[in-house]
């Protein structure tokens, strides 16, 4: 059979016939020009040259007899490149000037005009022949006279080949030539430049354009439908678009990092058989973002590939022509994939392409649990519950991938093969959105159960809201719960009681039951006198704790949460108007929110509502004092052995939050001191921690230990 070789075989085919047309036509131009040529040919005009122009009229008909052997041999090479080109694509050979051809649906004589211009890029002696046809030797490229004077033979095919140069025409719209020079010069005195990645691409690379390489790449596509976890709903929908004769779809993905977005789009180019062109949409921000543009349509064509735009939520508020980028975009002719995290819809309608908006939510507990195990694979100690990492960690896939990986980076720098819970508990922490340190405090919790001193029906109380935490999963999702509720699904609890008591310290015992991290919210941060600015920061907040998988703990909450009062003025209107939206947001929160008060009477009745528990932290009674005081040093801790215990449980009527307080200054007065904690120094501390919570420390109330404060200040 009779067909190309390879890419280079036909493309130097073609090239001996374009050089059989500048031959051609320099033998034309010598006949035309033997009496006025001489030495300074293309320095000056002379005479002769000027009668020449004048004698001859350019818009005369002439007929092209075509009797020239050179042309009747330049015909017979044309007819059999095409024969030959026609057998070596049945034969499955990649042409790539065919294959350009085929893309931007290019005439014969307009991949003429390619090869015409693109002679010089790979021989330099043509400059000198394009010199000397142009008579004139600056003129070292093919300017547009040039390329109409070698491909047509009368006025009225020149006329016709100036449209192959308007803005709309395939060679100027994508850019596959370039016309340089001073734009006001005349369209024929412009010198044509092919463009550097056209002439890589017709030698045979697929390098991507380097004007977009630092934004763009190519993804040939492994992943397929058995790769995906996802609703049967949203892959019945891909799966019936790909089917043949179906209109070419452009498919917005909106959802959160790692939801299998562009996973899908891989699995769909699979099933297309075409690679993945993907783009970061940051590089056409700007309100000239057109060269951009073609460029990345030129490239994913030239790619043969389906496109794939991330980010791109962002473009419609930074400024971008999108009227212009829809246009552009739904003349691509292949799959078009935008992705983002916000939904999003295209104004106006889309000619040849279905405008598709396919929401991709963080996976449901059963697909998280699913996601785990699949992960996993196994490897894994006996502590490991992926029912718990699943209920406890709204992961998207790509962050409960991610989170493996950070694991097992963990578990080899502890010299282990297997990994474990908290192992991977500190790889689902690191998969945490930390954009809530704007308007919140992460707090590490340190304490435990045994730490806290509570009477013990509240403490079985507290541990009723872990195992809330804990088994929301299994209740809400195995046992079908979700499906008899829209909203209300997060876990809101109350902790209300004198300051002190206990409430902090309670929040960060849960955080650490449940492996969550803590947030405390900095009220004066969110509550703004600025109509609409704390309705702003509260959706802020609820939002990043969305994917943040983190305990929210509002301390001294009723600064906010407070009853809603009688509309008398525009102030009480807009508060009202921010409480309402705070109800709104927790309602729809699915996570964990504490809620800290020091009065529960000050709490909205709407409030109480949504919270599933409210827990009392009493005042401690002697009993809890004495085991809160005989527990708070520690135990390296040089202690004095007649600390009278009974005493301070006794007299210093405080909550734990002082006796902490207490301890703590008692222990640096010591420390000054280079002697043991002695009873004198407790009591000096104490008196201090009285004078700054406004209680009098009187002598008739502390005998007999007054004296030590009194010989300490003597």
């Amino acid at each position: 059979m009779n067909i190309y070789e390879n890419n280079l075989e036909h493309l130097l085919d073609e090239l001996r016939r374009i050089d059989l047309i500048i031959s051609l036509n320099l033998e034309k131009w010598r006949a035309e020009h033997s009496e006025s040529m001489n030495d300074f040919q293309g320095l000056y005009v002379s005479e002769s040259e000027v009668d020449a122009i004048l004698q001859a009229s350019p818009y005369q008909l002439k007929v092209d007899v075509r009797s020239n052997p050179q042309h009747d041999k330049i015909e017979t090479i044309t007819r059999e490149i095409n024969i030959k080109k026609v057998e070596s694509i049945k034969a499955g050979k990649e042409l790539r000037l065919h294959l350009l051809s085929w893309l931007f649906h290019l005439q014969s004589c307009e991949v003429d005009i390619l090869l015409i211009c693109l002679v010089p890029e790979l021989d330099l002696r043509y400059e000198k022949l394009y010199s000397y046809l142009q008579d004139d030797v600056t003129k070292k490229r093919p300017t547009v006279d040039l390329v109409i004077n070698l491909l047509s033979s009368s006025m009225e095919d020149k006329l016709r080949m100036r449209e192959i140069f308007s803005p709309t025409a395939p060679l100027i719209r994508n850019h596959l030539v370039y016309l340089t020079a001073d734009d006001q010069l005349p369209l024929l005195s412009r010198s044509i430049k092919v463009d550097d990645r056209i002439i890589s691409f017709i030698l045979g690379s697929s390098e991507i354009d380097q004007r977009i390489r630092n934004f763009s790449a190519i993804i040939e596509p492994k992943r397929s439908f058995g790769d995906i976890i996802l609703s049967n709903d949203t892959e019945n929908m891909i799966v019936e678009l790909i089917k043949p004769g179906m209109k070419v779809p452009m498919l917005f993905f909106h959802g959160s990092y790692g939801t299998g977005k562009k996973m899908m789009a891989e699995a769909v180019c699979r099933e297309l058989n075409m690679p993945l062109f993907v783009v970061d949409s940051g590089a056409l921000k700007g309100n000239d973002c057109s060269e951009t543009v073609r460029l990345v349509l030129r490239e994913a064509l030239l790619q043969n590939s389906a496109l794939y735009l991330e980010g791109f939520d962002a473009l419609p508020d930074s400024g971008v022509n999108m009227k212009y980028l829809l246009q552009e975009l739904d003349l691509f002719p292949n799959w078009v994939f935008l992705s983002g995290e916000r939904a999003w819809k295209p104004t106006g309608i889309l000619k040849n392409h279905c405008f598709i908006n396919i929401s991709y939510p963080l996976p449901s507990f059963a697909l998280r649990k699913k996601l785990w195990e699949s992960f996993l694979n196994g490897n894994i100690s006996d502590d490991v519950d992926t029912g718990a990492l699943a209920s406890k960690f709204k992961l998207s896939g790509g962050q409960i991938r991610d989170a493996i990986f950070t694991a097992h980076n963990i578990a080899m720098a502890k010299g282990g093969s297997r990994l474990s819970m908290d192992d991977l508990y500190q790889g689902c922490k690191t998969q945490s959105n930390r954009n809530l340190t704007a308007f919140a405090r992460k707090i590490e919790p340190i304490y435990t159960w045994e730490d806290l001193i509570l009477p013990k029906d509240i403490k079985k109380q507290l541990k009723e809201v872990s195992g809330h935490i804990k088994y929301r999963g299994t209740v809400y999702t195995d046992w079908g719960f979700d499906k008899r509720f829209s909203m209300g699904k997060g876990l809101n609890v109350l902790f209300s009681g004198p300051s002190g008591t206990g409430k902090t310290m309670t929040a960060e015992i849960i955080a650490r039951e449940a492996g969550l991290d803590l947030y405390k919210i900095d009220l004066s941060g969110v509550v703004s006198k600025y109509i609409g600015e704390t309705e702003k920061n509260l959706g802020t907040i609820f939002k990043e704790a969305e994917t943040s998988n983190a305990v929210l703990f509002f301390d001294e909450a009723d600064a906010l949460f407070g009853k809603r009062s009688e509309v008398k003025d525009a102030h009480d209107r807009y508060a009202n108007i921010e409480i309402g939206y705070l109800l709104q947001k927790m309602e729809e929160y699915e996570g964990v929110v504490i809620l800290a008060t020091n009065l529960s009477r000050n709490i909205d009745d709407a409030f109480l509502r949504r919270i599933q528990f409210m827990v009392e932290f009493p005042f401690p009674d002697e009993i809890q004092r004495k085991l809160m005081w005989t527990g708070i040093f520690p135990k390296d801790a040089p202690v004095a052995e007649n600390i009278d215990y009974k005493f301070l449980s006794e007299k210093l009527k405080l909550a734990g939050g002082n006796i902490k307080n207490i301890a703590l200054a008692a222990a640096f007065y010591a420390a000054e001191e280079s002697c043991e904690i002695g009873m004198h120094h407790i009591m000096h501390a104490a008196k201090r921690e009285y004078q700054k919570i406004g209680k009098p420390f009187l002598k008739t109330d502390f005998e007999p230990y007054y004296e030590l404060i009194e010989a300490d200040e003597r």
